[in-house]
């Protein structure tokens, strides 16, 4: 298939996936629910770390999340004492459980008694030359665990490109906080970031589709895998290359590339 025509049949595809139908059923719905800036930068990133198994499962532990934090993110995070954790000792999904989710209270509070915004870390570090998000999503991880008492096995819960890994999770929640269109799936809340840096959330389903594209050719899939398939869809549009992660996720989910391409 040619570039071009590619092209047009990824576009089409995107029109068809980036709507507000699309939100209903994912994890992003969670955070649909809140209009304040932090409260949708906390749940957030919370949701986009736990967003791994069934987009029902994460849905349900999200809204357990925020029903532990009284419907109000931002506020419990920053006035909760010690005693309140207690409350999230059965909160747990997968091999996240509450030594990590101690942890992610423990960091945001301290944070969030600091600066205003999550944005300010994955930020530093990124100007507006940077190619992409590469070097804020490093700063944000060694940002992340910088406490004294930060639990090694909650590491494996928020990558880093140091470790090569594809970081799909925080490519993820980086385009819910970044992008912005008519269509109001992406939030668009911070501006210090282009949409043109951000790489794309590549996982197991996304990784099928694009191969089947013949858009990556790397045997692994990894950090490097991330930037070449980056790089396709830059050619593609320079300005939102991650929009075409509507395209192939949609097209995973309901496993239509493979018809596409026989036909």
């Amino acid at each position: 298939m040619k570039d071009q025509d590619l092209k047009s049949f990824l576009d089409e595809q995107v029109d068809r996936f980036n709507t507000d139908k699309f939100i209903p059923t994912d994890p992003i719905s969670v955070v649909h629910k809140f209009s304040k800036k932090q409260d949708i930068e906390i749940i957030g990133f919370w949701v986009a770390m736990l967003a791994w198994g069934q987009r029902v499962t994460i849905i349900n532990k999200a809204n357990e999340l925020i029903d532990m934090m009284d419907g109000s993110p931002y506020d419990f995070i920053k006035n909760h004492k010690e005693i309140d954790r207690k409350r999230f000792e059965t909160f747990k999904h997968r091999t996240f459980n509450y030594t990590d989710t101690l942890y992610f209270l423990e960091f945001l509070q301290h944070y969030y008694k600091q600066e205003n915004s999550l944005e300010k870390i994955f930020a530093n570090g990124v100007t507006k030359t940077s190619e992409t998000i590469q070097q804020g999503l490093i700063n944000f991880h060694e940002t992340f665990f910088s406490l004294p008492d930060a639990p090694h096995r909650t590491k494996k819960h928020v990558s880093t490109p140091k470790r090569k890994s594809t970081c799909k999770r925080l490519n993820m929640f980086l385009r819910w906080m970044v992008r912005k269109d008519k269509n109001g799936v992406d939030f668009g809340i911070w501006k210090s970031i282009k949409p043109s840096q951000l790489l794309m959330p590549l996982d197991v389903h996304v990784d099928k589709v694009a191969r089947q594209f013949g858009l990556i050719t790397r045997k692994q899939r990894d950090w490097q895998t991330v930037i070449e398939l980056t790089d396709k869809m830059r050619a593609f549009d320079p300005k939102d290359p991650v929009k075409y992660d509507y395209a192939l996720f949609g097209m995973s989910a309901l496993k239509e590339a493979s018809d596409f391409i026989k036909s």
